[in-house]
């Protein structure tokens, strides 16, 4: 059993944002697993998706049920092997799993953020990551690798930082968040502030919104699954019944499915962070600062480039993928481009492990043979 213990990385000079505000406090709950090399050369940056945090595989005790969620992927021995990689991950700034968010104290006022929490970004995200590498003494990623919200978070370092990261793997992701998802977002928003225990975000730890929260989880969660899947897992199948119930509580087995995800949910994450991590996404457009010309975005990149969308993935379809790659193309930046057949939808960046993970093992090494001819 691969045991890994959380670290705590507070900074000593405020965080400045895009917003134009500053977070005097922050602290990032991060985890490493594997060995930083003498030449602190491999190093990799696992960046979490929405919903995710830094603990991204292994187990906190020998109690735990449940181990970090990459760990079919990162660990030992697979795909991403910390035998030979040293993976950090941390939680993102606006986020509940340790780091700094809306439920910490603000030092002003000895009391909650709450929505006095500064609207965060992804470029700051990717600020406060940078400050912990440079904390762990590393001057230059072997590779930043992230889903999601995650390849967001990667395709920013690329522009942000280009000296300070070799590879970039966005898997799953998109260059701007589009309407329809940030229409998702607003929904799921809606639902929170319908809940009558969110009290604009103020509500206490005893009387949460659950419910609210529960609902925009739900209706996230259909977006991260396909028809086929959900066709293929549940069908019109009924939940414990033989016929129709003729009433409007759960018949079918996706209505339960859905109903656990969303208490699930709850039990691991905050609201108020919800409404931070989505509006961040909201706000994400690579190509907005540049006159909505993408190949100007990424014309300070310097990192070779894997990048990864599925077939099913709805969300953010292998068109938004080959924007990207059409965009590094045309700045000459060496990218390598894969789209995987899988009937999971957007979640596939979680369940195709094999397929998935034979692309960035064999990325990782040809990059990493790269850096030392380089550096020789």
């Amino acid at each position: 059993m691969l045991l890994v213990a959380p670290q705590n990385y507070t900074f000593d000079s405020p965080l400045e944002l895009d917003c134009g505000r500053r977070l005097k406090e922050v602290n990032l709950r991060f985890e490493t697993v594997g060995t930083l090399s003498p030449n602190r050369d491999n190093a990799v940056l696992v960046t979490h998706a929405l919903s995710g945090d830094a603990h991204v595989c292994g187990f906190h005790s020998t109690d735990d049920s449940k181990p970090g969620w990459w760990d079919e992927m990162v660990g030992p021995g697979k795909y991403l092997d910390t035998n030979r990689y040293f993976v950090i991950c941390a939680n993102v700034p606006g986020g509940c799993s340790g780091s700094t968010g809306p439920r910490s104290i603000d030092p002003d006022t000895g009391k909650p953020y709450n929505l006095n929490f500064p609207v965060i970004t992804i470029r700051d995200m990717v600020r406060a990551e940078k400050r912990l590498i440079d904390h762990l003494g590393i001057g230059r990623l072997l590779a930043v690798v992230g889903g999601s919200m995650g390849g967001m978070q990667a395709m920013e370092w690329s522009i942000m930082y280009p000296e300070a990261v070799a590879g970039i793997i966005p898997i799953a992701t998109t260059c701007q968040l589009s309407p329809q998802s940030i229409a998702f977002d607003w929904v799921g928003r809606e639902a929170i502030e319908y809940d009558p225990n969110w009290k604009s975000g103020d509500y206490d730890a005893e009387h949460t919104p659950d419910r609210g929260l529960a609902t925009a989880r739900m209706l996230a969660h259909i977006t991260y699954l396909s028809d086929e899947s959900m066709s293929r897992k549940f069908g019109r199948e009924l939940q414990d019944k033989d016929t129709y119930s003729f009433n409007f509580r759960r018949d079918f087995a996706v209505e339960s499915y859905l109903e656990h995800q969303g208490q699930r949910f709850v039990e691991r994450f905050d609201a108020n962070s919800y409404f931070y991590i989505t509006r961040a996404m909201d706000y994400f457009d690579m190509a907005e600062p540049y006159g909505g010309d993408l190949a100007r975005a990424f014309s300070a990149a310097k990192s070779d480039f894997l990048v990864v969308s599925f077939t099913s993935d709805w969300l953010f379809p292998s068109s938004e993928s080959r924007k990207i790659v059409k965009a590094l193309l045309a700045n000459k930046i060496k990218v390598s481009f894969s789209e995987i057949t899988s009937g999971y939808g957007h979640d596939a960046f979680l369940l195709e492990v094999d397929a998935l993970g034979r692309l960035i093992r064999d990325f990782l090494s040809n990059l990493s043979e790269k850096e030392h001819a380089n550096n020789g």
